[in-house]
Formats: structure tokens, C-alpha cells, sequence
């Protein structure tokens, strides 16, 4: 292979700037995997150590959920940009709850709430563990459980969602945590269903009881 000329040099500078900008244009968006939704671009608030769940990992997680999804109450705890609640309610869901204390977060996700509405989403501007407090009786079948990594609180939420008396029977939890970590310690009646692996992060599908499904 030769040296470029000067003009195929140009054109591939001006390539590599076209994609970079394209890469930058979609950055503070989150895209919607699949459903009544599907491929909607939302916002996502400038908040520092917002990270929403990747379309990857939330493909495979709702693949899981398929069986289960439809019709479901659900709760998203730490919801952040809303991604794992908004993608339920595009599958089916019945409601979801979004619990987030940030109120940059918090308001974006009511705007977004807004533009697709979704009459059956409803925002908590409060911390995870005081809405716990006050959830009993709720029955949640879903929920999405992603707390910041560095905070560590996984153990201690599981625990407060189990006393909170707002699990259905069957319910579903889903968590995520850092791979490089030993595996959550999980309550006793909780069981893994399914677990995998992306980058950094480690996530889990839970069954809140002893019946034998299993996802696949």
C-alpha cells in the first residue's frame, strides 16, 4: 500500500469528524429497546454518576421477563433516567413507581413521563429507603434494584424491600452490582434465577419464593 494523497487524507479526516460528531449528538439520550415504544430518544438529566442501563443488558434482562412482564406492577428504585421502568411500561406493564431523591433527575424523568404519556408512571422525589417505609401493601411484582455501586447498599435495601411488605408472592427483582465484588447475600426466601455478566457490571434476575419457574 502507498501513501495517501492529500485529498483521500482529507476525506477521512472528514469521516472520522462525521462519526464523532454523530457519537456526540446521541450522548444524554436514552433510546427505548422495544415495545409500544420502541426506539423513542429521551432525555437524560446532567446529573455526575448518572449511568442508565444498557440497551444490551436490558434486551437480555426483558427477555427474561417476558413471561411475566404483561400486566405487571412495578417499582424503580434509583431510578435514574427511568430506563428499566420506561422500557417495562413499553412491554406491558401496568404502572411503575420511580423512586429518585436527585431533583434534576426527578424532573427530567417527569418530562419525559410527559412526552410519551405514560399515564400509569408516577415519580417519588424521595430517597429509596424512606419510600420502603411507606410501600406496605403494594404488591409489587417487578422491581428494578441499581444502586450506585460505590454506596453499597444492595444488603441493606434488600433487607428494608423484604420488611417492607411490598413484594407480591412471585415477585421479580432485578440487580445490578459490580462484578469485581462477591455476589450480594441475598434473603433467605430469595433465589438467583438468572445472572450475567457486561463490563463492569454483574446482573441478576431474583424470584421472591420457592416455586420452580425459571427463566431460560
Amino acid at each position: 500500500m502507498g501513501d495517501e494523497s492529500p485529498k483521500l487524507a482529507l476525506i477521512r479526516v472528514c469521516q472520522l469528524a462525521k462519526r464523532s460528531s454523530d457519537n456526540k449528538s446521541q450522548s444524554g439520550r436514552l433510546r427505548i429497546v422495544a415495545g409500544n415504544w420502541r426506539s423513542r430518544l429521551l432525555d437524560i438529566a446532567d446529573v455526575p454518576g448518572l449511568r442508565p442501563t444498557s440497551m444490551r443488558v436490558r434486551e437480555t434482562l426483558f427477555n427474561w421477563l417476558a413471561p411475566s412482564i404483561q400486566g405487571a406492577r412495578c417499582l424503580d428504585l434509583f431510578a435514574g433516567t427511568g430506563a428499566l421502568g420506561l422500557e417495562a411500561l413499553s412491554r406491558g406493564a401496568a404502572s411503575c413507581d420511580f423512586v429518585e431523591k436527585s431533583a434534576r433527575a426527578a424532573k427530567t424523568l417527569r418530562s419525559n413521563i410527559a412526552v410519551l404519556q405514560a399515564e400509569s408512571a408516577h415519580v417519588h422525589e424521595i430517597a429509596a429507603e424512606q419510600f420502603l417505609q411507606r410501600a406496605a401493601g403494594k404488591s409489587y411484582e417487578v422491581v428494578f434494584l441499581d444502586p450506585p455501586f460505590a454506596a453499597e447498599m444492595l444488603p441493606e435495601l434488600c433487607r428494608l424491600l423484604v420488611a417492607s411488605d411490598a413484594l407480591a408472592k412471585t415477585a421479580r427483582i432485578y440487580i445490578e452490582e459490580d462484578r469485581n465484588q462477591p455476589f450480594t447475600e441475598l434473603p433467605e426466601m430469595w433465589h438467583v434465577l438468572k445472572s450475567k455478566t457486561a463490563g463492569n457490571v454483574r446482573y441478576s434476575l431474583l424470584g421472591n419464593s420457592d416455586e420452580t419457574w425459571r427463566v431460560n
